[in-house]
């Protein structure tokens, strides 16, 4: 029956890995609550919910939160996913695009977990998965907003681990290194792979990484199911999950 269904929120659902996301939980039989100020299309799950809005103007929040409400009254896994990248250098990044990124990848994972600690509670159980990026540990030129956002997300991802622990709310980060996704192919421009085409760029980063490929959104939805799911995961908060095909293990001199 659809109240024994285990209920998920997911930030960013229309985008590459948003969808994978829920079309996983979908397919584990979970109830799939998307946000996002893009369309999702055909194929969103029946049983679920689809909110179309910006979760990056914090007053949009309480509309977002009785939509939730109306729906479900537990939620047993928030997946903070939205993002945005502004690829430029620092002395070129304006306040207002500085400010856009932080407003989409930093504070609604901030919002989301003030706003609906009260459904993760009544779970008994319950976990958020926050999508940070191989960015927030290792980075590189002309990203510097976005890896700023997205190490706000690790100090972030600890400071709520520690606070929820007492809820049995168990707080942890999927930090993804290269992924085929359209924000991927928006950035290949910046500077950071030679080649004269997109397909080249691209297999030139693939040969930076040590499994020699670029990941797939399926290969992160996995780990971020890994993370919200108990069975799988009960000993885990606080942590940082790098799904980046071991580009971050090998040192940058060599």
């Amino acid at each position: 029956m659809i109240e024994n269904k285990r209920t998920v929120l997911i930030t960013g659902s229309a985008g590459g890995i948003g969808r994978a996301c829920v079309a996983l939980f979908a397919r584990m039989g979970w109830r799939v609550i998307g946000v996002d100020k893009n369309e999702f299309g055909q194929g969103f799950p029946e049983d679920g919910l689809f909110i179309k809005a910006d979760i990056s103007k914090a007053d949009e929040f309480p509309e977002i939160l009785n939509k939730v409400n109306s729906f479900t009254k537990v939620l047993n896994a928030l997946v903070n996913n939205a993002a945005v990248q502004v690829s430029k250098p620092l002395i070129e990044t304006s306040v207002e695009e500085w400010d856009e990124v932080i407003a989409t990848n930093l504070r609604p994972a901030f919002l989301n977990a003030r706003y609906f600690q009260p459904l993760l509670v009544k779970a008994g159980q319950a976990a958020i998965v926050n999508m940070s990026s191989v960015h927030a540990v290792q980075t590189s030129a002309n990203i510097a907003a976005y890896a700023a956002s997205k190490g706000g997300i690790l100090a972030l991802t600890r400071a709520v681990a520690i606070e929820f622990a007492p809820y049995n709310i168990r707080v942890n980060a999927v930090l993804p290194g290269a992924v085929d996704t359209p924000m991927l192919r928006s950035g290949l421009n910046r500077g950071h792979l030679s080649g004269p085409t997109e397909q080249e760029r691209l297999d030139n980063l693939a040969r930076k990484t040590v499994n020699g490929r670029i990941g797939q959104p399926e290969e992160i939805a996995h780990a971020v199911y890994f993370l919200a799911d108990a069975e799988q995961s009960s000993f885990m908060t606080g942590q940082a999950l790098i799904v980046d095909g071991g580009a971050t293990a090998r040192l940058s001199t060599e």
